[in-house]
């Protein structure tokens, strides 16, 4: 993992490693006329900031077999990388719970934009699910117990979900499931998994102190919950959980791939909010004001291409960069994180204590750039202080395709993607422990806890 400290030099504009010195590590410090020529150049006709651009775009396209886009990968062998080629068929046996249609397909009949949110990873894990070979249609021979619900796709008109009735249709589906079958009365729930990938999961609310108000709906207490939020030691985590990706549309996204040697010429990218003055009027709560740093410190920066703009070429743009920002919003999670991975630009993951997407099978420390909270203002003397070798080596994993393919929910499901990652990470948690079966007559969960408006009909 690249521990970063706050650098202990001022916020000067100075990259802390000389530009010559730099193109010396990437060489392994054989000296060329290619090296000398770029290091003189540098030095008579740029400014440390361009230095630094020089040597590094010179080493991404011009160190013989290494190509910033792939040409040669590297992979990280053990419990990480390993894993990720991991087939779950024949270790797992899902059964599908049939709901009446308002939980699910009225639904997403009714507003077709939830097929390409950020979280419609619910709705394409329940298609993928009705022809996956580990679907079992005996009940008695399964392991895990899945109930489709589409908690995230009633939208406003501007398209983003609206959390607040979803607690009563998940409580609706629970009733109905335990009602008709015998299978979660046997557990209350400890063998079912939910997909819950709104902001912060299945605490339904999109501001973090409301959702940590409103915690884990109740019912789901006992039950995996397979959800896009991850943050350590948070009261919308349930130990077990599995983290992953938000859904990015796998079509949209390979219909802007640019040629593979097409020169990354941005240093920093980002686009996006930096104050969410609609919800957080006075500009203090949005990102923990993180995102406000970003734009107060490096708006006029000319390393750092950051703007509220959202631009036709976003997806070209971040081809064309070496790294791209991931800071929290309104939770630590968002779809940058999987455009940049795909894109092969080394993610800047500014969000304290972030449980990360598969975090058991992708190596994020190794293909990642972690940074503080508080080091945000820092960001400049930080980033350049990485050693060229350490950013192409962080550019040859990220080019993996395994890698990629963990990140996405492509149609028709693909060998090794994000559905088999979810399953994988549901065989890994068998066989279950013998204690999550109740005895007779035994009950754990409290069905009348929480909200008094969650137990209206839904």
């Amino acid at each position: 993992m690249l521990k970063l400290r706050r650098p202990s030099s001022s916020r000067s504009g100075r990259a802390i490693l000389p530009a010559k010195q730099m193109q010396l590590a990437v060489l392994n410090g054989k000296k060329s006329k290619d090296t000398e020529e770029v290091s003189a150049r540098c030095e008579m006709e740029f400014s440390m900031w361009g230095c630094l651009l020089l040597a590094l775009f010179t080493a991404s396209i011009g160190v013989e077999g290494i190509d910033r886009r792939g040409a040669r990968t590297e992979r990280i062998s053990g419990s990480a990388g390993d894993v990720l080629d991991d087939n779950p068929v024949g270790k797992l046996k899902v059964y599908v719970y049939e709901l009446p249609s308002k939980y699910n397909k009225k639904i997403l009949h009714k507003d077709p934009r939830c097929l390409t949110h950020m979280f419609a990873a619910e709705i394409f894990m329940h298609q993928f699910l009705l022809t996956s070979a580990v679907r079992t249609l005996n009940p008695n021979e399964a392991d895990w117990f899945y109930t489709p619900v589409y908690s995230t796709c009633d939208l406003a008109p501007n398209g983003l979900p609206l959390p607040f009735k979803s607690p009563r249709m998940m409580r609706s589906a629970i009733q109905l499931i335990s009602a008709r079958w015998p299978y979660w009365n046997r557990t209350e729930g400890a063998d079912h998994f939910f997909l819950v990938p709104h902001d912060f999961g299945a605490c339904f609310h999109y501001q973090e102190e409301k959702a940590i108000k409103r915690g884990i709906l109740p019912l789901l207490q006992r039950s995996t919950l397979v959800q896009t939020f991850g943050q350590q030691n948070h009261v919308c985590l349930n130990d077990g959980s599995i983290t992953i990706p938000p859904y990015a549309p796998p079509e949209k996204i390979m219909s802007h791939l640019i040629p593979p040697d097409t020169p990354r010429s941005i240093f920093v990218y980002f686009r996006g909010l930096f104050y969410d003055v609609n919800n957080d009027p006075e500009g203090g709560y949005y990102a923990r004001g993180a995102r406000a740093s970003m734009w107060e410190n490096f708006k006029n920066n000319p390393l750092f291409d950051i703007s509220t703009d959202h631009p036709t070429t976003y997806y070209e743009d971040m081809q064309r960069a070496v790294f791209c920002l991931c800071p929290l919003g309104w939770a630590p999670w968002s779809p940058r994180l999987v455009e940049a991975v795909i894109f092969g630009c080394i993610p800047v993951i500014i969000a304290d204590d972030i449980v990360l997407p598969f975090a058991d099978a992708i190596p994020w420390e190794e293909i990642g750039v972690f940074v503080a909270e508080k080091d945000v203002p820092y960001l400049d003397t930080i980033l350049t202080s990485i050693p060229v070798d350490v950013i192409l080596r962080k550019q040859r994993l990220l080019a993996n395709p395994s890698m990629k393919q963990a990140m996405l929910f492509p149609q028709p499901a693909q060998s090794g993607d994000a559905f088999h990652q979810i399953l994988n990470g549901l065989a890994r948690k068998l066989p279950h422990d013998k204690r999550i079966y109740l005895k007779p007559g035994e009950k754990v969960l409290n069905w009348t806890a929480g909200p008094v408006g969650d137990h209206k009909p839904w």
